[in-house]
């Protein structure tokens, strides 16, 4: 980080701009009027940030920013209009137009990214999961809070009907109290590597690569093809495995419709773990409190082919969830079942129920769209659904998945101080070290 961009942090904090203070200048500075229009860069363009782009475009794309250019090279010539970086270091520092920032590199490297943006008071869209550490989401949404900034994390599920349909379901009592909720999906069986071991060999790196940008703050290590472009999510020192990739967005329905919070505590079991990658399949138990007049909920993950036990509600011909994954809520009336990660297809069982049980009048507002929604946002609108004091505190709960997963023991949990509180092993996995040169 440069010099300017660390003492401008340094300023902001010393004149006591934070969270019950003053308004912020630096956030306030970015404000654009509904009427105009946002000039967006992004930041990691290559892979989901080229289909994040599209969903963005009738905005001003003013800055691109890859570590790869070859990966990058259609996403370039796509927006010829926009400045071209490879660090987006240089890029916040240089190019002073910029209003708000799409993030997309690896998980790896979201976090020092949307730190570093709202720091200098710009809006921040960031894709799942938010951070890759519990710490990093927690600092994340804290920033946010106080910088004022207007912040979207990439679950579009979150703006569908069907997780809009759910909740309402649920308030209207259709299966009565909700005490398990089943979530699985197929990753990462056909979609990237896991359960395997560090590569011998050690490859040129690409021309067009900057490697050492790419590692960011993650222990530098030789490159090689089993890392990239989208292989990195299997990997612990840059991705959070299945979970992690998809946690965010099925866990959502079942975070929003029944209020969770924080878990008490969390057990996993798996395939063989290693320091190295994430194992070929888990299964994660959470157990969350009794919240107000809703009833405690066991809430089990599973991923790499495993999956929960079929309802005996569906006929022989109705599908469980589809090629993504599924979500079920256990009532005591009845069960909800959905398709893929976002919550697609909702239907009540048995059909006796869906029959009868009357359509609840609509009390959640619909989205205009997960983009366009933060858009709105960042010109002085209502805050985006899955705004980071949302996705935050759901990002922290799938990354403590991950924390039992490795640990492989039993996690009690003490949410709101992000600390385990009866294996000492696990808190050294809430944060993580930065290489030289980056940091937080």
């Amino acid at each position: 980080m440069s010099r300017r961009i660390f003492l401008g942090g340094a300023v902001a904090s010393a004149t006591g701009l934070a969270l019950g203070a003053a308004p912020d200048v630096a956030a306030q500075s970015n404000r654009v009027s509904a009427n105009e229009k946002l000039n967006i860069a992004g930041i990691g363009i290559g892979g989901r940030g080229k289909t994040n782009l599209k969903e963005l475009v009738h905005e001003n794309i003013v800055a691109l920013c890859d570590v790869d250019n070859d990966y990058a090279a259609k996403v370039f010539a796509a927006y010829p209009k926009a400045k071209r970086y490879k660090d987006y270091r240089v890029m916040l520092e240089q190019q002073k137009d910029i209003d708000a920032v799409m993030v997309a590199t690896p998980d790896h490297t979201h976090a020092i990214v949307a730190m570093t943006a709202m720091k200098l008071g710009k809006h921040v869209y960031c894709e799942k999961p938010l951070t890759h550490t519990i710490f990093e989401a927690r600092k994340l949404t804290e920033t946010a809070r106080e910088m004022k900034v207007a912040t979207q994390m990439g679950i579009q599920g979150h703006s569908l009907e069907g997780v809009r349909q759910i909740c309402e379901w649920i308030a209207a009592d259709a299966i009565g109290p909700v005490r398990e909720v089943h979530i699985w999906t197929d990753r990462p069986k056909k979609w990237w590597p896991q359960g395997v071991d560090r590569p011998t060999d050690a490859p040129s790196v690409p021309p067009t690569l900057d490697w050492d940008l790419w590692v960011g703050p993650a222990p530098l290590r030789p490159y090689n093809p089993a890392y990239m472009p989208f292989k990195w999510r299997g990997w612990w020192d840059f991705g959070c495995g299945a979970l992690g990739d998809m946690g965010c967005h099925l866990m959502d329905a079942p975070y929003w419709a029944l209020d969770l919070g924080y878990p008490t505590s969390v057990e996993a079991s798996s395939t063989a773990v290693n320091s190295e990658t994430a194992p070929l399949a888990a299964m994660v138990h959470y157990y969350f409190p009794a919240r107000g007049n809703k009833p405690p909920v066991k809430l089990t993950w599973y991923d790499g082919g495993l999956l929960p036990p079929r309802p005996a509600e569906l006929t022989d011909r109705q599908p469980m969830g589809d090629e993504n994954g599924g979500v079920i809520f256990v009532g005591d009336k009845g069960k909800i079942i959905a398709e893929d990660e976002n919550a697609l297809n909702p239907r009540l069982l048995p059909m006796e129920l869906a029959k009868s049980f009357p359509t609840p009048a609509r009390t959640i507002p619909r989205s205009r769209g997960h983009h366009k929604d933060w858009v709105a946002a960042c010109k002085g609108g209502a805050p985006a659904g899955a705004h980071f004091d949302y996705s935050g505190p759901l990002t922290e709960n799938v990354l403590l998945g991950n924390l039992a997963i490795r640990i492989g023991k039993r996690l009690d949990w003490d949410g709101p101080n992000m600390k385990c509180t009866n294996v000492d092993e696990a808190n050294k996995l809430v944060s993580c070290e930065y290489r030289k040169g980056w940091s937080l």
